[in-house]
């Protein structure tokens, strides 16, 4: 007899927006959680801005003030691009690809100046020229007060610089010494070698460092406030705590987080090849530089960068606490305000490493679009910039949740938000190189997916959530718009004290809390360089 298969019921597939499984609740409840807190802001800010009549908001929008303020943001985030690209690119290819000694040591100073915030900056820059500056007090050189573009500029290029010279380092580091070796023999000169066969390796390392400095000067509140300069974030604030012009201040905001999206936008645009070997082979290092007649103008280059994005801020503090310090009482205020600070950085940390932990997860394990959607709007926070992720938590407190208005706890969520992506970050790394194997096999022993998770995978992460930790507990030390405009009358940061002192001429008073914040910084940075000689 003759048999015949039975068509039998296929499952029909799952949707790729949907993974292949089932996320246990744990994972896919606080992850959505974290992604639903980061459009809050966002709706807020929105509902907020189109609360004027028609009329209103065509007065709002095309004022002639907006557009200067456009030109001086942009002309502000340009300045600093360049002058940064005029540091990182020289003193990377020096460190890299040059017979110049100390390299160790010049790497280390090369990164040191992001122990100075760009306001701590400010205030050294203050502090230099003017009538009573330090120069005129110790030359009788009286140095012009140094502000406006100039000063902000200055500020935050002496800051951010290290972003782009990081990027630009490890792409050097890792060329294939092949590359110039074949060019070599073609006949290529060495600024050919550079222009046609470097510079574009470099390209994608220029624009994830343009895109990070961007993005800070376009958030950026203390440099730019401190200097005078009329940028966005400036007339933001101005408007919401002095004019109490709260649509307007919203639709600067607006104005600015689109901004913020166009450079977002512009990077993916302008980077879409990818560099690699394809053929076989071994890389080898590249022969390096002899510098030769240019040892001289060498160390002249490193020596002013340093003088000024380290011995300066150090110079400006070392004069106001040694020889022209403040009364005792603003000494001995310091360790209450750093343990201020410290409490409520601390929780905002561990906040936003228990959101990263399952956002990281779901987007390691279960990937799929609703994965993906998830895991980037963890960024959101990221990118938007502080000011406006800020007044945006302010609307929704004073729509929302009254009773949350300027407390400790929203400060904290808001810091956490903030820096959510940062430990995200560590996370996610440590989960990719985590063989998924691991948990199969504890499932074949009987572990059920909770306890395979607590005694499996969370052990191997501790490295990841603690430097997730880290960097968000430094980020939190050195913020000061967010605390500006969320954090309790009279709760004073390091930030926010140095920040308001500076504003009212009392840079001797000002400088403990300088001091702190640099040596603070300086250490974690020392901290983080370590942690990562040593993987």
């Amino acid at each position: 007899m003759t048999e015949y298969a039975t068509p039998t019921a296929r499952t029909p597939p799952r949707p790729l927006w949907l993974p292949d499984r089932r996320i246990p609740w744990y994972i896919l409840l606080p992850s959505l959680i974290a992604a639903g807190a980061m459009l809050v802001p966002l709706c807020y800010l929105i509902l907020r801005a189109f609360e004027a009549d028609p009329q209103t908001l065509h007065d709002l929008i095309l004022r002639w003030r907006n557009l200067d303020l456009l030109i001086n943001t942009l002309a502000l985030a340009l300045g600093v691009i360049a002058t940064t690209t005029l540091i990182a690119l020289p003193l990377a290819w020096l460190v890299v690809k040059t017979n110049i000694r100390f390299k160790k040591a010049l790497t280390l100073l090369g990164v040191i100046p992001l122990a100075v915030p760009g306001y701590v900056m400010a205030y050294a820059l203050i502090g230099l020229g003017g009538n009573y500056g330090v120069l005129a007090q110790l030359t009788g050189f009286q140095l012009p007060r140094i502000d406006g573009y100039l000063g902000a500029m200055l500020a935050l290029s002496l800051y951010t610089f290290p972003y782009l010279f990081l990027n630009l380092r490890a792409t050097l580091a890792g060329l294939d010494g092949n590359l110039e070796e074949s060019a070599r023999s073609f006949g290529y000169r060495e600024r050919d070698i550079f222009l046609k066969i470097l510079l574009p390796h470099l390209a994608p390392s220029l624009m994830a460092g343009w895109l990070v400095i961007g993005l800070y000067v376009l958030g950026d509140f203390g440099a730019v406030a401190l200097m005078r300069y009329e940028a966005f974030s400036y007339a933001i604030f101005t408007q919401y705590a002095g004019a109490f012009d709260r649509i307007y201040a919203a639709w600067l905001s607006l104005m600015l987080l689109a901004v913020a999206l166009s450079f977002v936008m512009l990077d993916g645009l302008v980077i879409k090849r990818r560099l690699a070997r394809v053929g076989t082979g071994v890389a080898r290092q590249a022969r390096l530089m002899q510098l030769g007649k240019w040892q001289l103008p060498a160390w002249l280059f490193l020596a002013t960068v340093f003088a000024a994005s380290i011995g300066l801020p150090i110079m400006i503090l070392a004069y106001w606490l040694l020889l022209s310090p403040p009364a005792v009482d603003f000494f001995l205020e310091v360790p209450a305000t750093f343990l201020r600070s410290a409490g409520a950085a601390l929780p905002a940390a561990l906040l936003a490493a228990a959101f990263a932990l399952p956002v990281a997860y779901l987007a390691v394990r279960y990937r799929s679009t609703v994965a993906t959607l998830v895991e980037r709007s963890a960024y959101i926070g990221y990118a938007l910039p502080p000011l406006t992720l800020a007044l945006a938590m302010v609307f929704f407190t004073l729509t929302a949740a009254p009773f949350l208005y300027q407390s400790l706890g929203m400060l904290i969520v808001t810091w956490a938000m903030a820096a959510l992506a940062l430990a995200v970050g560590p996370i996610r790394n440590v989960l990719l190189q985590t063989r998924p194997s691991m948990e199969e096999a504890a499932h074949s022993l009987g572990h059920g997916p909770v306890s395979t998770f607590l005694w499996v995978i969370l052990p191997r992460l501790r490295r990841g959530i603690l430097a997730g930790i880290v960097l968000v507990f430094v980020l939190c030390m050195k913020e000061l718009p967010i605390t500006f405009l969320l954090a309790p009358t009279g709760y004073t940061t390091l930030a926010v004290t140095v920040f308001t002192r500076t504003t009212e001429g009392m840079l001797a008073e000002a400088a403990p809390f300088a001091a702190a914040i640099v040596v603070f910084s300086s250490l974690s940075v020392g901290l983080l360089l370590t942690k990562e000689g040593k993987r």
